[in-house]
């Protein structure tokens, strides 16, 4: 197999907010792998949050490319144990490779992967739209372009950060209205500001603290009415066991924990530690969106709307009916292709 990595800049709507960090644009990696006729796509997103740019992401697919010369893409398990051990701190990356992979398996056979692994795409859930941090007059112009999402996710996390959900509430009465605070509050904060979410009918919150505060989370959950959601907190299989007890949800993140099969390892060890489940993204393309719907026949909650937030997304691929509900592609494989 022939690995060629190519730098892909995408150009948000607008400029995007959250507790730590804005951008305009997201600077990620298209990917493709060629076997033969076939050619499967993968793309990384490479987060500065992880110590991780662009650069290096796609110098590190570079390095990976001889891991790739002989197997066939069926044999998945020996190549991505392989490159987690050899890069261990390049999930982006392997998330990649894992699906080009993945596209390639379906070119072959000629199925959808979601058909490939039998899953009933019916059963998808709808998708929430981010709005990010902003003024409140920049917050209402958001919400207006948002009208036809039935499911809404406010990042929060910054001082003054209950008026804005106070407005969006006011603005959309009847949604359904998440909150992230991506690790912006005090334990202390995050109960306060749990009881004003509370009253306010908000559906859960996301990840109050920072990782690694496990215990922190826990005092938290204990003395709230809403669930809390890991996401910083729970990047890989490994990370949630030790959550049982300090949160009732857990995100997804296919750049975070390596692709679609170490994925679908988190969806079956949550189920095993009784936490609801949430697929969600970072401002990507069609080629990893498209990837993470795969898995939401799966999962509760989604939260794939990075291919939304951008105004130049190169592919196409999963679609949304008029109520933002996925729906998957008939294609093979990813099911993406080139604008």
């Amino acid at each position: 197999m022939k690995l060629t990595a190519e730098n892909m800049d995408l150009k948000l709507r607008h400029t995007f907010t959250i507790a730590r960090s804005s951008s305009d644009y997201a600077n990620n990696v298209l990917l493709r792998v060629r076997d033969g006729k076939h050619e499967g796509l993968g793309e990384a997103a490479p987060q500065r949050y992880y110590g991780q740019n662009q650069d290096g992401c796609r110098r590190t697919l570079e390095r990976m490319a001889p891991f790739l010369k002989d197997p066939d893409p069926f044999d998945l398990e020996r190549v991505l144990d392989g490159l987690a051990k050899k890069f261990p701190k390049e999930p982006s990356a392997r998330a990649a490779v894992d699906l080009a992979l993945h596209d390639l398996i379906g070119q072959k056979t000629g199925l959808p992967l979601w058909k490939y692994w039998g899953l009933d795409r019916a059963k998808t859930p709808q998708t929430s739209f981010t709005i990010g941090i902003d003024t409140l007059e920049k917050v209402r112009a958001k919400v207006e372009e948002a009208q036809r999402f039935p499911v809404l996710k406010i990042k929060l996390g910054v001082q003054g950060d209950m008026e804005i959900i106070k407005e969006v509430r006011k603005l959309c009465p009847k949604k359904t209205l998440r909150v992230d605070a991506n690790c912006g509050w005090s334990v202390k904060d995050a109960i306060a500001k749990a009881k004003i979410l509370e009253k306010l009918g908000i559906e859960f919150i996301e990840q109050p603290v920072p990782p690694g505060q496990n215990a922190k989370l826990k005092r938290i959950q204990e003395k709230i009415g809403l669930p809390l959601m890991a996401d910083e907190s729970s990047l890989v299989p490994e990370d949630l066991p030790p959550l049982r007890g300090c949160v009732k949800c857990i995100n997804i993140k296919l750049v975070k924990c390596g692709g679609l099969r170490a994925a679908l390892k988190m969806v079956h060890t949550a189920r095993s530690c009784g936490f609801k489940i949430m697929v969600g993204c970072m401002i990507e393309s069609s080629v990893l969106i498209t990837a993470a719907a795969q898995l939401t026949p799966l999962v509760d909650y989604a939260d794939l709307d990075g291919n939304i937030l951008i105004s130049d997304d190169p592919y196409d691929g999963v679609k949304l009916d008029k109520h933002a509900k996925l729906l998957l592609p008939d294609r093979p494989g990813l099911g993406v292709r080139a604008r």
